[in-house]
């Protein structure tokens, strides 16, 4: 199966560890330093890591700017219960940036992890013949 990788700009890869395992069915791969940590959920590999001037994704440019989280690019999640999954990530304290919205292909909501990066959680349409 191919994988599909995904780098997030984050504040604490181990709050963006727990978070996304623990609220999202992520797991993790490796997390072998304090600013880097790879987690998986089904073909989308997330890379996290955290501003540092130790190289990798989370290094300056060289302008000087330095990597931030946060912005409008996101993961966009298929989950098979919309509202139940909000009702329950809304329980557990979970920031969100709009209520459901109702699209053409799905529903979504856009929500943030603990550093601000926006995820999208979709549910599909059911098309006639799709199962």
């Amino acid at each position: 199966m191919a994988q599909i990788r995904v780098r997030y700009i984050v504040d604490d890869v181990g709050a963006a560890i727990a978070f996304y395992c623990q609220q999202l069915d992520f797991s993790e791969v490796m997390h072998p330093a304090p600013s880097f940590a790879i987690i998986r959920r089904g073909a989308l590999r997330l890379l996290l890591s955290s501003p540092s001037a130790a190289g990798g994704g989370g290094q300056s440019m060289p302008d000087g700017t330095r990597p931030a989280p946060g912005g409008w690019n996101r993961i966009s999640l298929d989950v098979a219960d919309l509202p139940a999954t909000v009702q329950r990530l809304r329980g557990a304290g979970v920031h969100f940036r709009n209520d459901i919205v109702t699209g053409i292909g799905g529903n979504q909501i856009l929500l943030e992890d603990p550093s601000g990066n926006p995820v999208e959680l979709f549910e599909p349409v059911s098309q006639p013949g799709q199962d």
